[in-house]
């Protein structure tokens, strides 16, 4: 194949630009599956027939916006498909998901009531000696795992919390429909970060690749913080989204 079959350069359309949409297309069409090589930048040189400061340039501003990522002595590769979501607080993952056609499903990990630690106690205002129910889940899409949540709820706002089926049902409606626990107000925050030894295993990645560290601290209408989670997704599963109204 030619370059001239391949971009215009009578276009008004600069070839940069012809280049870009070809390896998008290219991605979209299937054709370059997720963690598949592309061609090198020599071979993609010689392809499309443009230097190699353009199609660095191209290859580089892919890999920016995670559509392709780099190895170290093995080239470049097509990222896997990310999930779009918006953050939690709006609406559940669980059902942002499902609403989008992937199939979820819950694993609950551990669920019982411990003596709050300190942070915990300091996120949701609890004196020393306080217990809280723990709840640890993963949660999977299409059967691969996505993401790891860490949920505490002061024992006293929700004395039998445990006796719920949080694999079944989402624990913002058990909190709401079983305890009067609405979230009216959210703090969050939102970093990038490194996978731990025992996230990895879980989330079946390796120790130290990326993923993205979600805390939310919930209150319902009269002030009174009655959840704090952690969520830790896979960065290279999920990209949130955040839209806001001034």
């Amino acid at each position: 194949m030619t370059s001239t079959d391949l971009l215009d350069r009578d276009s008004a359309v600069p070839l940069y630009a012809q280049l870009e949409a070809a390896l998008r297309a290219r991605i979209a069409d299937g054709e370059w599956r997720p963690s598949q090589r592309i061609p090198s930048e020599n071979e993609l040189n010689r392809i499309y027939g443009l230097s190699r400061m353009t199609t660095r340039g191209v290859l580089n501003k892919l890999v920016a916006e995670g559509l392709l990522f780099r190895v170290q002595g093995k080239g470049t590769f097509v990222s896997a498909h990310k999930f779009d979501a918006v953050s939690p607080a709006y609406q559940g993952v669980r059902e942002q998901l499902e609403a989008a056609g992937y199939e979820t499903s819950t694993v609950v990990l551990s669920n019982g009531l411990e003596e709050a630690s300190s942070t915990v106690r300091e996120k949701l205002g609890l004196p020393d000696g306080a217990r809280v129910h723990a709840i640890h889940r993963l949660r999977l899409a299409q059967d691969e795992p996505l993401s790891l949540h860490h949920s505490y709820v002061p024992a006293a706002l929700a004395p039998d919390l445990d006796r719920h089926d949080a694999a079944r049902e989402q624990l913002c409606v058990i909190l709401e429909k079983h305890y009067s626990l609405a979230m009216k107000h959210v703090v969050e925050h939102l970093e990038a970060s490194a996978a731990h030894t025992d996230e990895a295993e879980l989330l079946g990645m390796r120790r130290g690749q990326p993923v993205l560290r979600l805390e939310d601290v919930i209150s319902d209408v009269g002030g009174t913080p009655f959840e704090y989670s952690m969520i830790v997704f896979r960065g290279d599963k999920i990209r949130l989204g955040f839209d806001y109204q001034l």
